[in-house]
């Protein structure tokens, strides 16, 4: 199995994700209300936050889990568009980031890495939920797990511009390491289940 999952990746022939198996490719206006709606699904999951100031200025948030699965639903190209929507929005002065806050500034602050970080996040799972990794709770896990990854050492690069570097760990890393366990477990549970409500037909 996962022979053939490497082989996706390298492959130019890629699967559908759950939600473009589930609409029509040749309408590109769903897409754009697709992308918008999974913006607003990130900035929903961005209110759910929990303030770790006595440790860290970087909250616990749904911000991640959102944006892993829009990666995963909606593969790479149109995830990487929705984030990248809802990083705009929230500059703009949505009330979309973390408890409701919103500005520009927060690209540059100590939680602007983590911001960034999710453009290549959701890049990557959806490259992988396209070559199938979606598809096992195996793997979906693992593919979950390498895009939060990928967040957290963004964060510590943003974190690196205000903080030493023998506290980056520590302020960065450890404090949500719990929390990223229970979204990738969520992810990769609900991603194959997602699969089993596809018609067979729209499966490939």
């Amino acid at each position: 199995m996962m022979k053939n999952l490497i082989y996706g990746l390298e492959s130019d022939l890629m699967s559908d994700t759950i939600v473009l198996a589930l609409s029509p490719s040749d309408k590109k206006w769903l897409r754009l209300v697709q992308v918008l709606g999974f913006s607003l699904f990130i900035a929903a999951c961005a209110q759910i936050e929990i303030s770790l100031w006595t440790f860290t200025p970087v909250p616990i948030t749904g911000q991640t889990l959102g944006v892993l699965m829009t990666g995963a639903l909606l593969g790479r190209r149109w995830g990487v568009i929705a984030v990248l929507t809802y990083l705009i929005e929230g500059s703009l002065g949505l009330p979309f980031f973390a408890g409701g806050a919103s500005g520009a500034h927060f690209l540059l602050g100590p939680t602007g890495g983590y911001l960034l970080g999710f453009l290549p996040a959701a890049w990557v799972v959806g490259r992988f939920a396209q070559a199938g990794w979606d598809r096992d709770p195996f793997t979906a896990a693992l593919m979950m797990g390498i895009g939060s990854s990928i967040i957290l050492l963004c964060g510590l690069v943003g974190l690196a511009r205000f903080f030493p570097l023998n506290q980056l760990l520590s302020i960065g890393v450890y404090p949500f390491l719990g929390g990223d366990i229970i979204k990738i477990c969520l992810g990769a549970a609900l991603l194959p289940f997602g699969w089993k409500l596809v018609p067979t037909s729209k499966k490939r």
